[in-house]
């Protein structure tokens, strides 16, 4: 199974921080945002220590076409502002300019929000300017993994439909993937218990060869709350067992599978501190079995 979690990329070890992370999580992928999700501050790709990072992947059984780059949340490729839109298609032309160097095989993009204009006018929108960014990377193979999102406020993509009219208003569908998030399909209404049946539905509408990247996160909320609250693994309305099933789904074994559950919250006297869980929560995955209060163990183990 191709199984990890979100790292980071920051400091003097850029990359080879993110594949260090990882390795400590036994994981064999793994997920980076090239900088901050929230803001434009980049380093030059010359300073990422790419090729030591894949050296050290190779070293250690990481192929190096398994790391995911996630685009920054403050791309909106569907703002009815053009000189807004105008911006998060030059900026998303050079976070794929950025993930390709990576070695990176699709890149994650929430489709954008339609700001109360409509659905249709932001498919629109997210169709055209998708169209531009294709235009000016023609050169590149990398895909744009479109992700399923939670139908909160006025996001696009909260359903398979949606996803599908993007797909097929752009000229460059083949450099189209989806990236499935377990929590976002929930919150939208879709019954991920029953995992085949939704799969086959995905199958009917978009078609599987399309789906390259799992997002694995429990949720917050009931199903078809719209709400997009994660939680950890075995601790939302999900469960454990339904996420260790997909992990262990023969037939989606050779896809990327990416852990965002949230850090663990520890305080003592002085101060809080988040850790990340994905060591345990991969262990637990690679088990298929889920270890109770794991996440209040991690708490008391790092306070005081």
């Amino acid at each position: 199974m191709k199984l990890g979690s979100h790292v980071s990329m920051s400091g003097k070890k850029m990359l080879m921080g993110s594949v260090e992370e990882a390795l400590h999580y036994d994981a064999n992928t793994f997920m980076i945002y090239t900088g901050a999700p929230q803001n434009t501050r980049r380093k030059s790709i010359d300073r990422l220590r790419i090729e030591e990072a894949r050296d050290l992947m190779v070293d250690n059984g990481i192929d190096p076409s398994d790391v995911v780059v996630h685009a920054p949340y403050i791309i909106n490729l569907a703002n009815p502002d053009k000189d807004k839109r105008s911006f998060a298609v030059d900026f998303l032309t050079e976070e794929i300019i950025r993930a390709d160097a990576i070695g990176a095989q699709d890149i994650v993009l929430h489709p954008g929000s339609h700001v109360k204009e409509g659905v249709d006018t932001g498919i629109a929108y997210v169709s055209e300017s998708l169209d531009e960014v294709f235009a000016r990377t023609e050169d590149l193979s990398i895909r744009i993994a479109l992700e399923t999102m939670s139908g909160k406020g006025t996001e696009l993509g909260r359903s398979f439909e949606e996803l599908r009219r993007i797909i097929d208003h752009v000229e460059a569908s083949h450099r189209l993937s989806v990236c499935f998030d377990t929590c976002h399909a929930h919150d939208a209404g879709y019954d991920v218990h029953d995992f085949d049946a939704l799969m086959r539905h995905f199958d009917d509408i978009i078609g599987l060869e399309r789906l390259r990247v799992f997002h694995l996160n429990d949720s917050k909320n009931p199903r078809g709350a719209n709400k997009d609250r994660h939680a950890n693994l075995g601790e939302g309305y999900i469960g454990f067992d339904t996420i260790a099933r997909i992990v262990h789904h023969s037939d989606y074994e050779a896809i990327p599978k990416i852990l965002e559950t949230p850090y663990v919250t520890a305080s003592d006297d002085s101060k809080k501190r988040v850790y990340p869980p994905y060591k345990e929560e991969i262990e637990m995955l690679k088990a298929n079995a889920y270890t109770p209060g794991l996440i209040e163990r991690i708490r008391r183990n790092h306070a005081g």
